[in-house]
């Protein structure tokens, strides 16, 4: 299936040069009078390495053809994450190479989708949300907050965010995983 530039996404899977990589990162650039370029930080999905790649910009681009699957994270014994797919109920263990910034959005029990390529987990999409507990957080000052101030605070995950004073530990926070930001209290 072929896509335009526009239609790229992060964690998608693409064919170059007979090659599958995952995109971790893209910038698409039209300078006046030249043509308009590609720029992609991708992840080989076979070595791990991660390369720059330029390409047309006009250029159709081939997705992989990789299977998805959903399952359910289970738990992290110290070097892999172990997940459960929600239809064979066979176990996958995935480690912290592949998943990247993701480990900082899972929660047990929850559920993603896995990208397998020839047998292989290669990425994980996440939900835009995520509900995380505030595990560490510095006590509001009082004064502080007339003009909006915020604090930094240590989710459950390990994730560190910027939230406003009020938050306290304890309180569960919604997280947008496509950035990491703060999105309010629940």
């Amino acid at each position: 299936m072929t896509i335009s530039s526009g239609e790229i996404r992060r964690n998608m899977s693409l064919l170059l040069d007979g090659e599958v990589y995952t995109v971790l990162e893209w910038q698409h650039r039209k300078p006046p009078k030249a043509p308009p370029t590609l720029t992609l930080k991708v992840r080989h999905v076979k070595s791990g390495n991660v390369y720059e790649k330029k390409v047309q910009g006009n250029r159709p681009l081939t997705r992989a053809p990789v299977e998805k699957s959903d399952v359910q994270y289970l738990y992290f014994d110290g070097s892999d994450y172990t997940f459960m797919d929600n239809e064979t109920f066979d176990q996958l263990t995935i480690s912290t190479d592949v998943l990247g910034d993701a480990v900082n959005y899972l929660v047990e029990g929850e559920s993603v989708e896995v990208m397998i390529y020839e047998g292989l987990p290669i990425s994980v999409d996440l939900p835009p949300h995520v509900n995380l507990v505030v595990a560490q957080a510095d006590p509001a000052v009082k004064g502080n907050t007339a003009t909006g101030a915020t604090k930094q605070v240590t989710m459950s995950t390990g994730l560190v965010l910027t939230v406003p004073l009020f938050v306290d530990v304890g309180d569960t926070l919604k997280v947008d995983t496509r950035d990491g930001d703060y999105v309010e209290r629940v």
